[in-house]
């Protein structure tokens, strides 16, 4: 008969006591977000590019976000009519969103807010009445010129017709299944900013990095998708982001500008290659996404010309069907 080992009292109760330390540990964790949406329609409003006759193309950048009944406009474009007039021509129905998300203060993505606004609140009083934002967005950028960031005027007069601004520290759910990432945190150096502007923040005037860059993140159940403005925080510190909110989840779908127009080969490849360890399955390159950059991108991510396409206005991003762009840009 094998002999039994006896363990001291004080011995059992020590270990005792570590299970339960790393239970409790454990069950504080917050667990990963369990909504997800199920019908999504996602369509760029705004973009350098027509893929047909209809609408008119712009350096700026603008998606409306269709999610199980909810819809959220994403940026506004560059000028004051355009997301307006290319929505009338898309038959896209703006009056009944009442939420904006602004990616961060550049005029290519702000200034058709106020238009907006006040156009669709004559049909709706509640259109565009609500608008998330994250912290820095209202920092002035001094110039020689002047100020730089369009959002301290528009602050002002938006607010005058009711509406008001929410700020996202961090990441928030604006309806079921669709996250805001707040500030990106920039773990890799991908530098997508242009260096040459200065922002005034409460620790003194420093290099403007566009600070509150922030994305809209969808759980659906073929993976995440994830749209972006300009992507200034870096795609890749985005995904990783998006990766530590929702572990093991794959990338279904990007969509937006990544303000990749002047990036290096190099970095490009580099870009791609950790794309492809997200599993991002399709890339909508809208804005300063540059023309290239995407094709460079699909070849070098093993994606298809299908799956890999420039954004035109009018372009959609669909469950499960993917893609649809104009005849230019197939």
């Amino acid at each position: 008969m094998p002999r039994l080992h006896r363990f001291p009292l004080r011995f059992v109760v020590a270990l005792f006591s570590l299970t339960s330390l790393f239970a409790a540990a454990q069950s504080d964790k917050p667990a990963p977000p369990t909504n997800q949406i199920h019908t999504l329609k996602v369509t760029v409003l705004s973009t350098m590019l027509v893929g047909e006759t209809t609408g008119t193309g712009e350096w700026g950048f603008s998606a409306l976000v269709e999610g199980d009944g909810h819809k959220i406009l994403v940026d506004t474009g560059a000028h004051p009519e355009t997301v307006i007039n290319n929505a009338r021509d898309l038959h896209v129905d703006l009056s009944n969103v009442h939420e904006v998300i602004l990616t961060h203060n550049h005029w290519d993505h702000v200034s058709g807010l106020l238009t907006l606004r006040r156009e669709l609140m004559k049909k709706d009083p509640a259109a565009l009445s609500t608008v998330h934002v994250s912290p820095g967005i209202f920092y002035s950028r001094p110039a020689a010129d002047g100020e730089h960031n369009p959002m301290i005027a528009i602050r002002k007069d938006y607010e005058a017709t009711g509406g008001k601004f929410i700020e996202h520290s961090g990441w928030g759910e604006v309806f079921p299944g669709a996250w805001l990432t707040g500030p990106v945190p920039r773990k890799y150096p991908e530098h997508n900013w242009s260096s040459v502007g200065k922002v005034q923040t409460p620790e003194g005037l420093v290099e403007d990095t566009i600070p509150e860059d922030q994305s809209l993140v969808l759980n659906t159940p073929q993976g995440l998708v994830v749209i972006t403005g300009c992507g200034h925080a870096g795609i890749i510190n985005i995904l990783t982001d998006a990766g530590t909110e929702f572990p093991n989840r794959g990338v279904y779908g990007v969509v937006g500008g990544i303000h990749l127009f002047a990036a290096s080969d190099q970095q490009l490849d580099w870009t791609a290659d950790e794309m492809k360890e997200f599993h991002v399955a399709n890339l909508l390159g809208a804005h300063c996404t540059g023309i290239e950059a995407v094709y460079r991108l699909r070849q070098h991510a093993g994606l298809s010309r299908k799956s890999a396409v420039v954004a035109t206005v009018g372009s959609t991003f669909t469950l499960p069907e993917g893609i649809t762009t104009g005849a230019l840009a197939k």
